[in-house]
């Protein structure tokens, strides 16, 4: 009876045992993480507080950041889009350092990769937050023009140059990621030439009146001066 009741304790015990070792790690990671939260927090509203008093959003107005974002329709102020962004790096590494703290070998091999990785995170971070913004300078340009030179379709050309522009980015991303970096390349350029083709196809069909006018117009305006010619020629 008492094997039997030993051999029920003992792994009850070894894993009591475990756990007050673990707990100290436990209670570090959740008061690093608390602590590096509150702190990522507080470094936000300093870096607001610095970035108002410089003058950071007029600044980004004269240099045309201001007018970028609004037309990659980004509607924050800039100086609150580098709080965010701030904020967010402070609080993964703030995790990072915390799950550190467990002291749990496959746990600090991930930390460890973590760290050695979140240089490729930052330039993807910034490849799509700028590629995000300038799609949507590029959309908005080519709607404009497709207006002006009376393309019916003008609206649905600016979302499909925004889409493959995104897709693009997209792919750059994952790419700088190192995220199945072949098989994203064979479907970016299986879906990128697909969408192109089928663009020009669309745009030759529906530019065919705009066309016409444009020669209509030349035409036109080539009549007065040839008759003009004539006229003194006699």
């Amino acid at each position: 009876m008492m094997d039997f009741i030993n051999l029920i304790l003992e792994p009850l015990q070894e894993m009591l045992l475990r756990f007050k070792e673990f707990l100290p790690n436990l209670l570090a990671m959740l008061v690093i993480i608390g602590i590096g939260l509150l702190l990522a927090k507080l470094l936000r509203a300093i870096l607001l507080k610095f970035l108002a008093a410089v003058g950071f959003d007029s600044w980004s107005d004269r240099m045309g950041f201001t007018t970028l974002m609004r037309k990659g329709d980004l509607w924050v102020k800039p100086s609150v889009v580098v709080g965010a962004v701030a904020f967010w790096m402070l609080a993964i590494v703030t995790l990072m350092v915390g799950l550190s703290a467990l002291r749990v070998a496959a746990i600090d091999s991930m930390v460890g990769e973590f760290f050695s990785y979140l240089p490729r995170v930052f330039s993807a971070t910034m490849i799509l937050l700028i590629g995000y913004v300038v799609s949507g300078f590029v959309s908005r340009a080519v709607l404009i023009a497709a207006a002006n030179a009376g393309f019916h379709y003008a609206k649905l050309l600016g979302e499909v140059i925004r889409a493959l522009l995104m897709l693009m980015i997209l792919a750059m991303v994952m790419e700088q990621l190192q995220i199945a970096t072949s098989i994203v390349l064979a479907a970016f350029s299986i879906t990128f030439g697909g969408v192109v083709v089928a663009l020009a196809i669309a745009f030759g069909v529906g530019g065919i009146g705009a066309a016409q006018r444009i020669i209509e117009r030349e035409i036109a305006e080539e009549k007065p001066k040839e008759n003009q010619d004539d006229i003194e020629h006699i």
